[in-house]
């Protein structure tokens, strides 16, 4: 992805989230020089990955394959592995219309999928066999709202704003905007997107980047080169 289409997407995001009445936290708005300013005191930030993410997943085609991100806030996987301490994260998601976020599940982390605002999230579902691969012929059962719910192999929920979808690990699953742009919560347990994302199809998570203009903020896959 070119740079400068990065920048536009992070404006055009910024101010979709404030229509719906959210806020993004004060480091959303640094720029780079301000980052690495503060970087001995932001590592909190740096280390759990908080901040923007824009992905096409390596595929070169954002419009029809990709999705806006920004992590608030983010735990740490010791935690988790000891049953105490900051094991949860949050994030805010933009899913454009027809924007496919292709079929994946997560081997740890479970996720409450939320509408916060727009028009209607399409969430499809797949079960996993035994070993947690994709499995085209299993369902299996989901919480829509705390509503328990049994969903058929790729049967498609659609949820309406304040509709709520419970992602267990091994639930496959694949989503996009139907009538229009989503704004999306994720609360979930831990997040480590490096690891924690597994793919149906062979793609990346993240995007490669085409430098033809300086960066309005930092994503967070530029905190290993621009901060060091």
């Amino acid at each position: 992805m070119k740079r400068s289409r990065i920048n536009q997407i992070m404006a055009e995001a910024d101010e979709m989230i404030r229509h719906y009445g959210f806020v993004l936290p004060p480091f959303a708005y640094w720029t780079p020089d301000e980052f690495k300013g503060k970087r001995d005191v932001a590592q909190n930030v740096i280390n759990a990955r908080c901040g923007w993410d824009i992905t096409d997943y390596g595929d070169g085609r954002f419009d029809e394959m990709g999705l806006f991100l920004f992590t608030l806030r983010n735990g740490r996987l010791a935690d988790l592995q000891r049953g105490g301490g900051m094991c949860y994260a949050e994030k805010l998601l933009i899913s454009r219309q027809d924007q496919l976020s292709p079929m994946h599940t997560h081997v740890i982390k479970a996720e409450d999928i939320i509408n916060r605002g727009g028009a209607t999230l399409v969430v499809e579902l797949y079960g996993s066999d035994d070993a947690g691969n994709f499995a085209e012929d299993r369902g299996g059962t989901v919480y829509c709202d705390g509503i328990q719910r049994d969903f058929a192999a790729g049967e498609k929920l659609k949820l309406a704003p304040g509709e709520s979808v419970t992602l267990m690990p091994g639930d496959w699953h694949a989503f996009w905007g139907e009538g229009g742009d989503v704004l999306i919560g994720e609360v979930s347990t831990v997040n480590d997107d490096e690891t924690d994302n597994i793919f149906r199809a062979p793609i990346g998570r993240f995007a490669e980047i085409e430098e033809d203009e300086a960066p309005t903020h930092l994503l967070v896959n530029d905190y290993g080169t621009w901060l060091g």
